[in-house]
């Protein structure tokens, strides 16, 4: 199995969930974070904003899952068709063990 985050623009979080939903990715974590990436944030007069509002997604998949996944999430959150700066990223990590509370069970 593994992990997928990703980071994306708020405006574009219900596009993508949308996109993970028709894809059959139904279970998906959805988290309001802050950052800033390469750009250092952006600054608009005398002021610096390097803080900016992001969504962070998390859904874990099966590993041959992987560029399908990728590639849903890469085409909905894209905000022009090549991309533009400030788009997000996804990170992608391998998970070792997971568990159902409700059921006690551990995922295969």
């Amino acid at each position: 199995m593994l992990m997928i985050r990703a980071i994306i623009r708020p405006d574009k979080s219900s596009k993508v969930l949308n996109a993970l939903f028709e894809a059959g990715y139904v279970a998906v974590t959805k988290i309001p974070v802050v950052g800033r990436g390469k750009q250092r944030g952006i600054k608009i007069g005398d002021v610096t904003y390097d803080e900016l509002p992001k969504e962070m997604l998390l859904i874990v998949i099966k590993d041959e899952d992987k560029d399908f996944a990728v590639t849903t999430i890469m085409e909905a959150a894209r905000t022009e068709p090549k991309g533009a700066f400030g788009d997000g990223k996804i990170f992608i990590t391998p998970v070792e063990e997971a568990y159902t509370i409700s059921r006690g069970t551990k995922e295969l």
